[in-house]
């Protein structure tokens, strides 16, 4: 999968100036902190179960492209989003992508 980097950086920047706004004024703890009750909860799980199809998603990407994946992996898992913008962000462009693998099931 592939975004123009425009439209990735249109969501990269102000969402990386927002999370630093909001960990500036509530903290980390803050952040968990919003989520102590039963709806918080909910759209925490949801947005966990997401970032992990994300990185799912991007480990096989990667393999089939041949790109490193940790940094972004361990991005992900700290900085949420940002991590995976991020990788979309800084993909080879199609014409410079090795030949494709065949991709790995199982």
């Amino acid at each position: 999968m592939s975004l123009p980097r425009p439209l990735v950086l249109l969501l990269l920047l102000p969402f990386t100036a927002y999370s630093l706004w909001v960990l500036q004024t509530v903290g980390y703890l803050g952040l968990l902190k919003a989520h102590m009750h039963p709806a918080g909860i909910q759209v925490f799980t949801d947005l966990v179960l997401m970032g992990v199809l994300v990185m799912v998603w991007m480990w096989r990407d990667a393999q089939a492209s041949g790109r490193t994946v940790w940094p972004y992996l361990l991005m992900t898992l700290t900085l949420g989003s940002i991590g995976a913008l991020l990788y979309l962000l800084l993909a080879p462009t199609t014409s410079s992508r090795p030949a494709s693998r065949a991709p790995v099931h199982g």
